[in-house]
């Protein structure tokens, strides 16, 4: 940090109307004497779901779609979790096995 002197960086990712209270908690619960503020904005896919089913069970796919293709799949993380654990296999066994089952259904 300044002249050299060890220092910890926040960030802190917050919707626009909130900034001036996370800025208050920040000054009030830290040493810090000031805060940056930087607006960002975010691009996101179209989205939609649908369900594949494996040898675990149904399984939901979020889909990302630009110009309403398919650019991006991705099986539910808390799907494959409670497969999972209910067959006693590996999250990533039942999470390959929904990828395998999207692909076959395309």
């Amino acid at each position: 940090m300044k002249k050299g002197r060890p220092g910890v960086l926040l960030s802190i990712i917050c919707p626009p109307g909130k900034t001036k209270e996370i800025s208050s908690v920040i000054i009030e619960e830290t040493s810090s004497l000031g805060v940056r503020i930087h607006e960002a904005k975010r691009q996101c896919l179209q989205r939609e779901w649908k369900t594949v089913a494996t040898e675990y069970g149904d399984i939901r796919i979020k889909l990302g779609l630009i110009g309403g293709k398919e650019a991006k799949a991705s099986p539910e993380y808390e799907d494959c979790r409670k497969a999972a654990k209910a067959y006693h296999v590996p999250v990533r066994k039942v999470y390959e096995q929904a990828i395998a089952a999207h692909i076959g259904n395309r």
